[in-house]
């Protein structure tokens, strides 16, 4: 069993983002993971649902298949599946290395998007989510937040879009900005909320500073 309860014994950090469709996180991922290997950190940048080739083909299948049609207890088992998989074989290879990782989107996606917007409830989520993988969570979480109309436009203009969620009702997306807030409030210890309705390079001046931070 993967456990950490907030006391990870590794050297390396878990940073992850988080928010609805369309706040920028990998944009802003990929400004970070610049900045913190010119400070020399080895950095590792990887997402979810995937990070390693099992996980991948798993969020294909999602894709191809129209996974966010899928009963919600089919959705929470199938991204722990792939979560179990990533966590073990990538992201605590990479802590116990020392490495500072970056994840697009890890737990809190899941309590949000089946666990609050999907109605399946929060204990029965965090019940899946202790038989796949613990007690362990992130060390630092960036929720960005931002208004689902804005968001779904800036979303909108991808060239190449997978994200299938994107297809759901408004109610749907002001249910996952809820969800969010919620837990922000749930985890404060390792959530800081982002105002993701700003320019680029302020939001990115917020996530720098407060990661730096944490990593000092």
């Amino acid at each position: 069993m993967v456990d950490n309860a907030q006391g990870a014994t590794y050297k390396g950090k878990l940073i992850t983002f988080e928010g609805g469709e369309g706040g920028g996180k990998s944009t802003q991922i990929k400004k970070l993971a610049q900045t913190l290997t010119n400070k020399g950190y080895d950095v590792v940048v990887t997402r979810e649902p995937g990070g390693t080739d099992a996980a991948e083909a798993l969020r294909e299948v999602f894709i191809k298949h129209k996974g966010y049609d899928w009963d919600v207890v089919a959705q929470a088992y199938w991204v722990f599946t792939a979560r179990r998989l990533h966590l073990v074989e990538k992201i605590l290879p990479a802590l116990h290395g020392g490495k500072v990782v970056l994840c697009d989107r890890f737990t809190d996606s899941s309590r949000v998007y089946q666990g609050i917007a999907g109605e399946l409830g929060l204990d029965k989520l965090e019940s899946i989510k202790e038989n796949a993988i613990g007690s362990f969570e992130p060390d630092l979480t960036f929720v960005l937040d931002i208004d689902p109309v804005v968001g779904l436009e800036r979303a909108g203009r991808r060239e190449a879009n997978e994200n299938s969620f994107e297809a759901k009702a408004m109610a749907f997306h002001e249910k996952i900005r809820d969800g969010y807030r919620q837990i922000c409030i749930r985890y404060p210890q390792r959530c800081i909320m982002i105002d993701a309705n700003r320019t680029k390079g302020e939001i990115y001046k917020d996530i720098e500073s407060e990661c730096l931070k944490s990593l000092a």
